[in-house]
């Protein structure tokens, strides 16, 4: 299996377009598959289609079987689009290495962050600083984050996870319905939870709870 690379005789993934090469050579397009985005992803992916198919399933009813996997809670889980904003809860994300896979598959990123931070902090995510339309820095790491952040990506000191949600929704969907085009407020904490959650699996329903209020407020003033 190959992601981004091609392969003679195997499964790859390049640009979302899964091609599986054993006897003939069949192909996928999982960019539409919402819960299989990411580099990473494509790669399980990948690894699913060729076990599968060495196993004898064939090719639709693999494609089909994807299409209907819904992810897994809290790593990199998408929670639905409100007025042109992605939410996505990547909880799980508790530390710089895993929180790079949210911020090297989305764009025009709203990134809330923060927590009790790993050793080397987000220093390793510079890369990604360009992709950062703003920071929401929540809990005992935003103090040195901001320091990391600082004449690289704008950011707002929030305390809590709820002040960051607020104004990260408020200004990427401001941002849409100026610019238009797509924003996506992120939850990547790149910290584990412990200053404010017993653990990452309640930061990310936390999340979640919040995006459904926001849903529902958005349903009923329509």
């Amino acid at each position: 299996i190959a992601v981004t690379q091609t392969v003679g005789n195997g499964v790859e993934v390049n640009k979302a377009m899964l091609r599986a090469r054993f006897l003939g050579e069949d192909s996928a397009d999982l960019s539409p598959m919402i819960a299989v985005q990411g580099e990473h992803n494509w790669q399980n992916a990948a690894a699913a289609y060729a076990t599968c198919a060495v196993n004898g399933c064939d090719h639709k009813h693999i494609i089909a079987a994807m299409k209907t996997y819904p992810g897994l809670p809290h790593r990199m889980q998408w929670l639905g689009s409100i007025h042109g904003v992605q939410y996505v809860n990547d909880s799980k994300a508790t530390n710089a290495d895993a929180a790079e896979k949210s911020l090297k598959t989305y764009d025009e990123i709203y990134w809330i962050l923060g927590g009790v931070a790993k050793e080397g902090g987000i220093e390793s995510l510079a890369h990604y600083f360009p992709k950062i339309r703003h920071a929401y820095l929540i809990g005992e790491a935003a103090e040195s984050f901001a320091e990391t952040l600082n004449g690289h990506v704008t950011f707002t000191q929030c305390g809590t996870l709820e002040n960051a949600f607020a104004e990260a929704s408020a200004e990427a969907t401001a941002a849409v319905e100026e610019f238009g085009g797509k924003r996506s407020v992120v939850l990547a904490p790149a910290c584990a939870s412990f200053d404010q959650f017993p653990n990452f699996e309640k930061r990310g329903e936390a999340f979640i709870a919040l995006v459904d209020g926001l849903k529902k407020a958005s349903v009923q003033g329509a």
